[in-house]
């Protein structure tokens, strides 16, 4: 048969206040177990939530960035379940009313292909603490620091009909809130994870097929490697005559496997009713404005800009624009050096990007800063340097030297840029591999590497390239 796969994803951001979502305790990550949990946050008698006001800019901020309806009025409701890490027996969300309506997100794909998915709605609600399961000698403690941590719950259209779909929009929405400066969007940390809803159905078929959920996927291969193994599960049991149970299923990354986790509740099941605590929530035009003038240049726009102003392929734009912090350390990088936009793109996107994958390390921690790039980039441009002897300048400025000035000047890498000085050197080259020169006179033109090789060899790599490019050309040919 042919199977078409069905997908959305619920992704819940972290939001990046300093203290959580209805009381005054610190949401600072690390902390010792149950040193960051009040009485609100435990629901002990008496205590009343208050709303955090920036947790509400937050959460408008996003709507406004999707083109979402952000709603004048919302409600938060009470959900009811057990969960050991949940002391009040409820969780403060929202569910007829959220603050954020529909919105959309443009993703695109390896290929090219670029595809609209739509937002359903995204609402605030408070987290649940943590259970820890490892060396308590069989028993599990509860950490309730997490325990009223604000959060965003993303809930997307089911519209992603691959796993690489679903991977393009988790990262589109990661990228978004970390422009929007909303989450920090440390996936180690649980500050930016999700669930997976995934079901499967004929081909040509409308109706959509009993869904599984991947509960709590904290990283972008983890998410592509759980729903591709939850496609096939699925499949496989339709294929055999067995049916899919709507339930919640756990991924193994160590064992590359999802198990059951319970049975998937429905919305009754939880009995959600309005929180008598907590008045609804009202949006006023003016905060509204307030908002949408904080908002800064999205990805989308940037990456447009990019591709116009820098003349860079849309590839190129991706890359740079891949985080708010990157962009900027690329632009500080063009306007220092002068222009030389492409260049700069090269080097970042290339020799930077590789270093800092190579030790872990993102924009924000490289070794090397935007003006210490720049110093390296302008004695490229200005031909002091050749792109290889560029390299070994980069070296020293990731192992601490201050500019590339002074790793020139002491190392005495400046470029052999005379054209006399070129010239009497290929000449030697040219006059001690009669062998190599006949050759290549008699057709194997392949050689002339050769030459070029030694010539960089007898300049210590110091030679102009273009230089000696031309001169051997017409020694060569002499």
């Amino acid at each position: 048969m042919q199977w078409e796969v069905v997908i959305g994803l619920e992704i819940h951001a972290q939001l990046a206040t300093q203290s959580k979502i209805f009381s005054a305790a610190s949401t600072a990550y690390g902390a010792a177990p149950n040193s960051q949990a009040c009485a609100v946050d435990l629901g002990l008698p008496g205590v009343l939530p208050v709303l955090n006001a920036e947790a509400v800019r937050m959460a408008a901020k996003f709507g406004l960035a999707i083109g979402a309806t952000v709603a004048p009025r919302s409600i938060f409701a009470r959900k009811n379940y057990f969960y050991p890490d949940l002391p009040k027996g409820y969780q403060i969300s929202q569910f007829e009313h959220p603050v954020v309506g529909a919105g959309n997100v443009e993703i695109e794909l390896e290929d090219g292909t670029r595809k609209i998915i739509g937002v359903t709605r995204a609402h605030l609600e408070e987290d649940a603490g943590k259970s820890l399961h490892e060396d308590f000698h069989g028993m599990t403690g509860i950490d309730l620091n997490r325990a009223g941590t604000p959060l965003l719950e993303i809930v997307s259209e089911p519209d992603m009909r691959c796993a690489k779909e679903a991977v393009a929009y988790m990262k589109k929405i990661h990228s978004l809130v970390r422009y929007l400066e909303i989450c920090d969007g440390n996936m180690q940390e649980g500050s930016f994870r999700c669930d997976a809803n995934v079901s499967v159905r004929i081909k040509g078929e409308e109706k959509l097929g009993t869904r599984s959920e991947i509960k709590n996927l904290n990283s972008f291969r983890f998410v592509e490697r759980a729903i591709n193994l939850e496609v096939e599960r699925q499949i496989d049991l339709l294929e055999n005559g067995a049916s899919v149970v709507q339930e919640t299923r756990l991924y193994d990354s160590e064992k590359h496997e999802t198990r059951s986790m319970r049975s998937k509740e429905e919305a009754f099941d939880y009995r959600y009713f309005p929180d008598p605590d907590l008045l609804p929530l009202e949006i006023s035009d003016t905060l509204l404005n307030e908002i949408r003038a904080t908002l800064p240049e999205l990805p989308d726009a940037k990456k447009a800009r990019f591709v116009e102003t820098y003349q860079l392929s849309f590839e190129e734009a991706n890359q740079l624009t891949a985080s708010r912090e990157l962009a900027a350390y690329y632009e500080q990088v063009v306007a220092s050096t002068g222009g030389h936009a492409k260049l700069c793109a090269n080097w970042i996107v290339g020799t930077l990007m590789g270093a800092l994958n190579k030790e872990g390390l993102d924009i924000t921690t490289s070794r090397i800063d935007a003006t210490a790039l720049s110093s390296l980039i302008k004695r490229i441009a200005d031909n002091t340097i050749s792109g290889k002897i560029a390299k070994q300048v980069f070296d020293a400025l990731w192992d601490g030297a201050a500019d590339a000035d002074s790793v020139i000047r002491e190392k005495g890498l400046q470029q052999i840029t005379d054209d006399s000085a070129i010239k009497a050197i290929v000449n030697d080259v040219v006059s001690n591999n009669p062998a190599q020169l006949e050759q290549y006179r008699s057709g194997k033109e392949k050689l002339f590497g050769f030459f070029v090789g030694q010539v960089m060899k007898a300049t210590q790599g110091k030679a102009n390239p273009a230089q000696v490019n031309a001169l051997l050309k017409k020694a060569l040919s002499a």
